[in-house]
């Protein structure tokens, strides 16, 4: 069975590659669960199904506020024109190279609900850490 280190992650926000600033990425899915138990259910024992998914993201970056950069991808130029609180198309693959079953690339739609635009003390590297809902299912390409 292969493994896969990650060295070359590719992340696009919006059509940016944001690969460069990105130090962590997850991707994650979950579902409701949804009790079926009925009264008269045999074994005396619940009975679930799954409901609704609920898919996010969560990235970890090293701060960037240089012209075209991060910050300004992700929070404008100022507090008005930027991303966050807007749902923005994203892509995420393992590497960088073309998509194959084993590079997929999954595409979504993710929910800039936060944004630290500084987190860091003295002597520190700034960073940011989000966790965006994602909006919508996410699709899996292999080609």
């Amino acid at each position: 069975m292969a493994r896969i280190v990650l060295t070359d992650a590719n992340v696009l926000f919006a059509s940016n590659d944001i690969s460069q600033y990105i130090t962590s990425v997850s991707l994650s899915t979950s579902y409701d669960v949804i009790d079926t138990t009925g009264i008269s259910t045999t074994g005396a024992a619940r009975t679930r199904v799954a409901g609704l998914a609920d898919n996010s993201i969560t990235i970890e970056f090293n701060q960037d506020f240089a012209d075209n950069a991060l910050e300004e991808l992700i929070n404008g130029t100022t507090t008005t024109n930027g991303s966050v609180g807007l749902v923005v198309a994203m892509q995420v693959k393992p590497t960088s190279g073309a998509t194959s079953a084993s590079n997929p690339k999954y595409n979504f739609n993710a929910l800039v609900a936060e944004w630290q635009a500084l987190s860091a003390s003295v002597g520190e590297l700034a960073t940011v850490s989000v966790t965006w809902p994602i909006s919508g299912p996410i699709t899996k390409a292999i080609s």
